[in-house]
């Protein structure tokens, strides 16, 4: 029998960019290695998954909420969200950045646990927005799963490479 694996959330600040990155390009790894193309990858992660990233985007008024697991709080997932930069975006709405976890934590309650954060965050915006990549079927059931709707579709840039993504919405209580 296996165990599951046990993890604790924390708001993550600067000091934490190291673990965030790490975290990004692992698990964007992960998830597109054999779908996306493989410089893409490596130089999308190279630019988005980097401390410098990370820093800039907590500096620039975005929150995030660092899984660890436990014992010894090894970084294994996180969740982001911050002023929006989608075009279907309007006045009002917070962007769900990344929410993003290694696979050998999926279906233990983590990734509803990291929306759960995000919610709060968003609390007192109209919307919570988030792009995903069209043929990433796992992710958008569980948005789905999670209340969001289409709302629209962009390109996105991955190393060089532009990708089909869905632009999702959820409603949020005023």
């Amino acid at each position: 029998m296996t165990d599951i694996p046990k993890w604790t959330i924390r708001e993550a600040g600067a000091d934490d960019a190291p673990a965030l990155a790490l975290i990004g390009a692992a698990t964007f790894l992960e998830t597109f290695a054999g779908i996306l193309d493989g410089d893409a990858i490596v130089g999308h992660c190279a630019a988005q998954h980097c401390e410098v990233a990370y820093r800039a985007a907590l500096a620039n008024g975005a929150r995030a909420w660092l899984a660890e697991a436990q014992p010894g709080g090894a970084p294994v997932g996180f969740v982001l969200v911050g002023k929006p930069d989608l075009a279907a975006a309007r006045d009002g709405d917070i962007e769900l950045k990344r929410i993003y976890s290694l696979s050998r934590f999926h279906g233990t309650g983590l990734g509803a646990a990291l929306m759960t954060q995000a919610l709060e965050a968003a609390r007192g915006h109209r919307r919570l927005l988030l792009g995903v990549y069209a043929q990433n079927d796992r992710a958008l059931a569980f948005y789905r799963k999670q209340g969001f709707a289409d709302l629209g579709t962009r390109r996105f840039n991955v190393g060089g490479k532009l990708y089909d993504d869905l632009v999702l919405a959820r409603p949020l209580a005023a």
